[in-house]
């Protein structure tokens, strides 16, 4: 699993140090997740790789910097990282604070507006909020 954690860091221009080859490894496992800062935290100890709470925020942010991760931020500021990177949407279930994809074919976005001065839409992100009672 090191090794293909040192693969991904490298072809993204990262140095595979100790702490990103541990965080990577237990992250990109060939399942597709959902994961708070403090998740990464509880994965990172029970796979025994030791870091602090600084160096997961900026592995984060510097593995969403270069393409590996995606940030999902709902209301209130509470952010998720996607493994998955593809075009898709999400499902956040509101009872349990899960989030869930959606295939980005699964809905269509229509009626979008021309922001003129060279803009061009670089994505749409769609969230959809349930709760069940």
């Amino acid at each position: 699993m090191r090794e293909s954690a040192e693969r991904l860091l490298l072809k993204a221009g990262l140095r595979p140090t100790s702490q990103r080859l541990g965080l990577a490894a237990v992250l990109f496992d060939g399942h597709d997740k959902h994961v708070t800062a403090d998740d990464v935290m509880h994965l990172a100890s029970n796979a025994g790789v030791d870091v602090s709470v600084a160096t997961v925020y900026n592995t984060l942010g510097q593995l969403c910097a270069a393409g590996l991760l995606r940030r999902v931020t709902l209301d209130g500021g509470r952010t998720f990282f996607d493994t998955n990177i593809s075009a898709h949407h999400h499902v956040f279930f509101e009872d349990d604070d899960r989030l869930m994809d959606l295939p980005g074919d699964s809905i269509q976005v229509t009626g979008l507006p021309d922001l003129g001065d060279g803009a061009t839409i670089k994505s749409v992100d769609i969230l959809v909020r349930v709760e069940r009672r």
